[in-house]
């Protein structure tokens, strides 16, 4: 069975006090990160920051490349790469998909072309040669 993206106020379940205790982080953390730029928790309508597990899973990173002596700004810069590599890949995968489909259309003309010589040079399809020409070397 085929799952449906969950819409972000579905997937963000977690506030600040629990994403904070789960990240192993304080929450005025989780507040500079956002205003960084760093990640970008669900707004409810009345204001309210909820994190979904995928932000939890960005913060994990962010401590990750903090704890290796990364600056803020690297750890943006880096973040910023990842999901830049991520699109690139994904477009990749697309355009081999495209290009695939393409090879098969012209090895599909091609093999079609190739019956409808081998039939005409067997006298099995007559043309009219003033209604359509075909070249001397078929």
């Amino acid at each position: 069975m085929d799952q449906e993206k969950l819409t972000p106020e579905l997937e963000a379940v977690y506030v600040i006090s629990v994403a904070a205790t789960l990240s192993g982080m304080h929450p005025q953390t989780l507040r500079i990160y956002e205003r960084r730029g760093l990640i970008e928790p669900y707004r409810t309508p009345g204001g309210t920051r909820r994190y979904s597990a995928a932000d939890l899973e960005r913060l994990s990173l962010i401590q990750e490349l903090t704890g290796q002596g990364i600056n803020i700004e690297g750890v943006k810069r880096i973040m910023e790469l990842e999901a830049e590599n991520r699109e690139l890949h994904d477009e990749t995968r697309r355009l081999r998909r495209r290009l695939k489909v393409a090879q098969e259309a012209a090895i599909t003309a091609t093999e079609a072309l190739e019956r409808t010589r081998r039939r005409l040079r067997r006298g099995e399809i007559l043309v009219r040669s003033d209604v359509l020409r075909f070249p001397d070397n078929i």
